[in-house]
């Protein structure tokens, strides 16, 4: 198999060599203070030729579980392969990771505006760059994510459905589940699939949180991928979980039938019956409890974390 790893990586305008770790900063625009905000991108690549990996996170700047995960990547010296590249980018959006917010200061989503313009707004200029200047030299990616707001997500790689290469990597990968779902347009992982890059997207936690178990998945996760593609260093193990990883090819979301507090105690990840207690929903005054039971027998992979909830809202993703 050919790989993008012969030879002289180039990203903006710096040269990276086989057997050379170069931290290249990517410096798109600056904060309305003039400050210039740089976004390391770090690349370590072996003498001996082998895949290129990109593992990102940070494409929201609320979900730093994500950024976590590559961090530690980073620190444990996974990202230094037996053979190939591994290029790692902990924080792709640095505008939201600043403000602890979700989408870029010109509002909007990031993952909403690939493949990007040159001359774009802010948020599709950094796609744009993300796109011509990275993506070209990639085989494979692993993009980092969180479930928003206070939604949190079980472990799981979301990947098209149809697509036997993808479902064989999820396998290795070893996630908790494997939920199956359409590429969304203009999003990072339509436009990496349109480039011909294999890409695993990981769901895990929920914005503004690093949670322990989610990191290991994560982490694990990596580590058995590359294993698998024989990148993985000597010095290193990748654990192998105890089940294989469950997939979902449908699922529904639980909306609250009711306003009030939210007293949740199912927690992502869970098998539950049908017909079993799932939440309650009061109100503040001692008057009035509401029980949130589960329509059909399914796995919770999204668990809502608000105190407080509105009709309608969102508050358990279940596998149908």
């Amino acid at each position: 198999m050919t790989h993008k790893n012969n030879h002289t990586i180039t990203i903006l305008d710096e040269s990276i060599a086989p057997g050379e770790t170069k931290t290249i900063n990517m410096e798109i625009a600056k904060l309305h203070t003039m400050t210039k905000l740089k976004i390391p991108i770090i690349v370590s690549r072996s003498k001996i030729n082998g895949p290129v990996v990109l593992f990102s996170a940070g494409l929201h700047g609320d979900e730093i579980n994500g950024t976590e995960i590559v961090r530690q990547l980073i620190t444990k010296k996974v990202n230094q392969p037996k053979k190939g590249t591994i290029i790692c980018i902990p924080i792709i959006n640095i505008f939201g990771f600043v403000n602890q917010s979700r989408e870029f200061p010109d509002g909007r989503d990031l993952n909403r505006v690939f493949p990007g313009s040159k001359n774009g707004s802010l948020a599709s200029r950094f796609a744009y760059y993300l796109m011509k200047e990275i993506i070209p030299n990639v085989d494979y990616c692993v993009d980092f994510h969180s479930g928003g707001a206070s939604r949190f997500n079980a472990a799981q790689i979301r990947i098209a459905p149809s697509n036997p290469e993808l479902r064989a990597l999820a396998d290795i990968f070893q996630a908790p589940f494997t939920l199956f779902s359409k590429n969304i347009p203009n999003s990072f992982r339509n436009s990496c699939d349109k480039a011909g890059v294999k890409m695993l997207l990981f769901e895990g936690g929920k914005s503004q949180d690093i949670n322990s178990s989610i990191t290991v998945e994560g982490v694990e996760g990596a580590k058995r991928l590359l294993q698998h593609l024989g990148m993985l260093s000597d010095k290193l193990i990748a654990s192998q979980r105890v089940t294989p990883t469950i997939p979902i090819e449908k699922s529904a979301w639980i909306r609250a039938k009711y306003s009030g507090l939210f007293h949740n105690h199912t927690e992502a990840g869970k098998l539950v019956e049908k017909g079993e207690e799932l939440a309650l929903i009061t109100d503040p005054f001692g008057k009035v409890e509401h029980s949130v039971k589960a329509p059909h027998r399914g796995y919770i992979i999204n668990s809502n974390h608000a105190s407080i909830v509105y009709q309608g809202d969102a508050i358990y993703h279940i596998s149908l």
